[in-house]
């Protein structure tokens, strides 16, 4: 009984040694600004700078670019311009770091609640789509 199961597993034990490895997804980067800021401090351009050179490694990946902003700082309006000049700051620092813009795509999120900490929503997402 034994002998039948571990033969009837063989085919299956075959074709996933065949399967080719997918590269696991990139994590996801954060940049944080101070309180309705969008400058970049060094903390920020080293994180860019980490960032641009894991998009050197795979140059056929696009880069996303999200952009936040704490409820509390101002109107809808203000929020989402906030978290555009966030995103576009982030965007203009990796193509400064030299990452083609065309890889890059930027989207402003505007205000979100935070969990845990404040920074949480004021910060910048840089992430690998698939």
């Amino acid at each position: 009984m034994r002998r039948r199961l571990a033969l009837a597993a063989l085919p299956a034990l075959a074709l996933a040694a065949c399967e080719t490895p997918q590269t696991p997804p990139a994590p996801t980067i954060n940049v944080f600004f101070t309180a309705e800021s969008a400058l970049l401090d060094d903390n920020a351009r080293a994180v860019i700078a980490q960032a641009a050179a894991r998009a050197k490694q795979q140059p056929n990946r696009m880069i996303k670019v999200r952009g936040f902003a704490a409820p509390d700082t101002g109107t809808a309006a203000y929020n989402r311009a906030l978290a555009e000049t966030r995103a576009r700051a982030v965007a203009d620092a990796l193509v400064a770091n030299g990452i083609p813009a065309s890889r890059i795509g930027i989207e402003p999120r505007g205000a979100v609640p935070f969990t845990e900490f404040p920074t949480e929503s004021r910060r910048v997402e840089i992430s690998w789509a698939n």
